[in-house]
Protein backbone atom coordinates (compact mmCIF):
# COMPACT_ATOMS: atom_id res chain seq x y z
CA UNK A 1 0.00 0.00 0.00
CA UNK A 2 1.72 3.03 -0.76
CA UNK A 3 1.73 5.91 1.73
CA UNK A 4 -0.99 8.04 3.14
CA UNK A 5 0.45 11.28 3.97
CA UNK A 6 -2.62 13.28 3.62
CA UNK A 7 -4.80 11.05 6.81
CA UNK A 8 -3.44 12.63 9.94
CA UNK A 9 -4.10 11.55 13.31
CA UNK A 10 -4.26 13.84 16.46
CA UNK A 11 -5.80 12.79 19.68
CA UNK A 12 -6.88 16.71 20.25
CA UNK A 13 -8.79 16.71 17.03
CA UNK A 14 -12.28 15.14 16.11
CA UNK A 15 -11.58 12.64 19.22
CA UNK A 16 -8.58 11.39 17.63
CA UNK A 17 -10.18 9.77 14.38
CA UNK A 18 -8.68 9.54 11.16
CA UNK A 19 -8.88 13.39 9.24
CA UNK A 20 -7.88 15.16 5.93
CA UNK A 21 -4.70 16.83 6.32
CA UNK A 22 -5.32 17.94 10.25
CA UNK A 23 -8.62 19.65 9.01
CA UNK A 24 -12.00 18.92 10.93
CA UNK A 25 -13.02 16.55 8.23
CA UNK A 26 -12.78 13.05 8.76
CA UNK A 27 -12.58 9.99 6.99
CA UNK A 28 -15.06 8.70 7.88
CA UNK A 29 -17.13 11.73 6.90
CA UNK A 30 -15.93 11.80 3.41
CA UNK A 31 -17.00 7.74 2.77
CA UNK A 32 -20.16 8.29 3.92
CA UNK A 33 -20.90 11.34 1.35
CA UNK A 34 -19.41 8.94 -0.99
CA UNK A 35 -21.54 6.30 0.10
CA UNK A 36 -24.86 8.87 -0.06
CA UNK A 37 -24.41 8.83 -3.75
CA UNK A 38 -22.95 12.49 -3.83
CA UNK A 39 -20.28 12.96 -6.75
CA UNK A 40 -16.70 14.44 -5.53
CA UNK A 41 -17.40 17.65 -7.89
CA UNK A 42 -20.35 18.14 -5.15
CA UNK A 43 -18.11 17.19 -2.52
CA UNK A 44 -15.63 19.41 -3.41
CA UNK A 45 -17.70 21.92 -4.32
CA UNK A 46 -19.29 21.43 -0.92
CA UNK A 47 -15.94 21.69 1.20
CA UNK A 48 -13.59 24.26 -1.40
CA UNK A 49 -11.08 23.64 1.15
CA UNK A 50 -10.32 19.96 0.34
CA UNK A 51 -8.43 18.07 -3.09
CA UNK A 52 -9.13 15.26 -5.89
CA UNK A 53 -6.31 13.77 -3.65
CA UNK A 54 -8.02 13.59 -0.09
CA UNK A 55 -11.33 11.92 -1.12
CA UNK A 56 -8.91 9.31 -3.19
CA UNK A 57 -6.82 9.11 -0.30
CA UNK A 58 -10.30 8.67 2.39
CA UNK A 59 -11.16 5.72 0.04
CA UNK A 60 -7.61 4.21 -0.09
CA UNK A 61 -7.56 4.36 3.72
CA UNK A 62 -11.18 2.92 4.43
CA UNK A 63 -10.68 -0.26 2.04
CA UNK A 64 -7.60 -0.73 3.95
CA UNK A 65 -8.97 -0.45 6.98
CA UNK A 66 -11.97 -3.02 6.21
CA UNK A 67 -9.20 -5.65 5.13
CA UNK A 68 -7.70 -5.76 8.80
CA UNK A 69 -8.21 -8.33 10.52
CA UNK A 70 -8.08 -8.41 13.97
CA UNK A 71 -6.66 -11.41 15.99
CA UNK A 72 -7.59 -11.80 20.01
CA UNK A 73 -4.76 -12.21 21.95
CA UNK A 74 -4.56 -15.32 23.82
CA UNK A 75 -4.75 -14.33 27.90
CA UNK A 76 -2.34 -15.51 30.54
CA UNK A 77 -4.55 -18.59 32.78
CA UNK A 78 -4.26 -17.92 36.92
Amino acid sequence: MRRLDRITFNPHLMGGKPCIRGLRVTVGMIVGLVAASHDRAEILRLYPYLEPEDIDQALEYAAWRVEEVDVPLATASA
